[in-house]
């Protein structure tokens, strides 16, 4: 691709614009990675419930610091509607399949 202009004439770079690399705060990331990491662990040591609850927790809490803090958040990755109804149905979505697996 050529190199562009903007409006100052200034050169821009050539490629789009990523949010991610300027957005979330790698404190909080390696904390939700650590999550998964104790989950994965607990998993395969056969606690299930815990690894599940540990997801499921983490994933309700990035929920509500999203939806709460909103534009401050250190957990975005598109909009707080999009960010917030996924955490959510995804910690009581793991609940709930934990739950029908272990009642049939």
């Amino acid at each position: 691709m050529k190199p562009r202009k903007d409006l100052n004439g200034v050169r821009a770079e050539s490629h789009p614009y990523v949010s991610e690399a300027h957005e979330g705060k790698p404190p909080f990331e390696w904390g939700v990675a650590a999550c998964v990491l104790v989950s994965a662990v607990l998993a395969a040591f056969g606690h299930l419930l815990a690894a599940t609850l540990v997801i499921s927790a983490a994933s309700i809490v990035c929920a509500a610091v999203r939806l709460v803090l909103r534009e401050r958040s250190p957990w975005k990755i598109r909009s707080v509607g999009f960010d917030s109804f996924f955490g959510f149905a995804l910690g009581i979505g793991l609940m709930a399949s934990w739950a029908a697996i272990v009642l049939l």
